[in-house]
């Protein structure tokens, strides 16, 4: 039983200090930047719909399996599964699993904090009003301008990274939990500002109609492996920040209520993402289908021509970096624990050594937009950005959750996971074993193939 175990370094205050971690760990880029841009893409409500679904199926029984192996183990994903493998009378070769998930968590910051450095700059820029009545072509010459600049891009990556590693080394309660408690209920603020200006727009009817009427004959099959692909990245699954993060949480705090909660807040996030952001897009005559410069290169034409345009532009991305820091914080931290654990570092000196590590790794993507964007410089055709982007995304996510749902219910005994979950042999029990020996599996299977192109 897990109340015989706790983790050396600390727990959470309580379940609503883990829920607030979690969502801060789930909304990032792919909520603010990401969803309303794939939603534009893929014809808007049905799309959203088959969003949802998937989250249902695929992301809460994943979720909920993470948090319990994290809770059961009290220790960093590496040492997490090494000993539930142990446990379980599994092979040890399970803490791979762990490996990958903080291998993983350590490549995404790496380009991850690249582009929250763009947020920050960009949030320089809309205080000094560069995007007031600003054209397309001027808004576009300010992105291509920084990116193609790595002095400044290596500038910004340092700041974001100075920042995340702060937070890192003051530990779960003097860092991490202050860090949610003050960013979550901001970021939320800052979201319900900017859909409080949209329904001022005469357009407020429209973004909602795009985003919540489903028109199925602009879903193609494309588009659900997308949603489906989207609904398992956008709660931070499969790369050991949920795992790490439920190691902390407190005994018989229901694993099941609070995944709910965590995937219902992300989800709601998401939604309110692109309430602020399409009747704005409508509203400017500008097309929801704009892709990854939605943000960067869209967005800020039409901050530049509406009234208070320079207050929202500033509001909006400082609600960027608050998402962006609030996940950057968890990806670094399974690595912070494990150097903890392993080394015999304090945990300042592991934030310093884990925070150096992904910075100097950063340096390849800083350069893959400007110095080393050349052909001569690609592999298979991508730059060093675009390969770590596809590995992480692609292969290295969808194969760690459908191997923490094998290990979950396949190697697990029955009797661990119920003792873990506090769940007796219930219908809803049964239902989540059902969804991740079956259903989950088969639908990140599909993902995985169609991320290599198989399908």
């Amino acid at each position: 039983m897990s109340q015989l175990r706790e983790s050396i370094h600390g727990q959470w205050s309580s379940r609503w200090i883990f829920v607030l971690a979690a969502t801060g760990s789930a909304v990032g880029l792919g909520n603010i930047w990401k969803f309303p841009y794939i939603t534009g893409e893929n014809g808007g409500g049905a799309f959203v719909l088959i969003y949802l679904l998937c989250i249902a199926v695929i992301g809460i029984p994943i979720m909920m399996a993470e948090i319990m192996l994290g809770r059961r183990g009290r220790r960093s994903p590496i040492n997490t599964m090494r000993h539930l493998a142990a446990e379980e009378g599994r092979s040890p070769l399970w803490q791979y699993l762990g490996w990958a998930g903080v291998l993983a968590g350590v490549l995404i910051l790496s380009y991850y904090s690249v582009i929250a450095g763009w947020s920050l700059a960009y949030v320089a820029r809309a205080v000094s009003g560069v995007f007031e009545g600003a054209t397309a072509d001027a808004v576009g010459l300010v992105f291509s301008d920084l990116v193609s600049d790595p002095e400044r891009l290596l500038a910004w990556h340092t700041i974001f990274m100075v920042m995340t590693m702060v937070v890192v080394a003051r530990g779960v309660k003097g860092g991490l939990e202050k860090a949610v408690s003050y960013l979550m209920p901001a970021l939320f603020v800052l979201l319900i500002i900017l859909v409080g200006y949209a329904m001022s727009t005469d357009h407020f009817v429209d973004g909602l109609s795009f985003l919540f009427t489903p028109d199925f004959s602009k879903l193609t099959t494309d588009g659900v492996l997308i949603a489906m692909g989207h609904a398992f990245f956008t709660l931070s699954l499969g790369m050991g920040a949920i795992m790490v993060y439920g190691s902390y949480l407190p005994e018989h705090t229901s694993i099941a209520k609070t995944t709910f909660m965590v995937a219902g807040a992300d989800t709601l996030v998401a939604l309110l993402a692109g309430m602020a952001i399409f009747p704005i897009v409508f509203a400017n005559g500008l097309e929801p289908a704009s892709g990854p410069g939605l943000v960067f290169q869209t967005l800020p034409i039409a901050f530049g021509q509406m009234p208070g345009g320079t207050f929202f532009a500033s509001l909006f991305f400082v609600l960027l970096v608050f998402a962006a820091w609030s996940s950057a914080i968890s990806l670094i931290e399974p690595l912070v624990a494990w150097l903890v654990e392993n080394k015999n570092m304090t945990r300042i000196m592991a934030s310093v050594w884990a925070g150096m590590g992904t910075w100097l790794l950063g340096i390849g993507t800083v350069l893959s937009f400007n110095v080393l964007s050349g052909k001569e410089y690609q592999l298979f055709d991508k730059t060093f950005f675009d390969l770590l982007d596809y590995l992480t995304a692609n292969i290295m996510l969808p194969l760690g959750g459908l191997l923490i749902a094998v290990f979950a219910v396949w190697q697990m005994r029955k009797q661990s996971s119920m003792d873990e979950l506090e769940m007796s042999n219930t219908t809803g029990y049964q239902l989540w074993r059902f969804l991740l020996q079956y259903i989950t599996p088969i639908a990140v299977v599909l993902v995985f193939l169609r991320a290599i192109g198989v399908i």
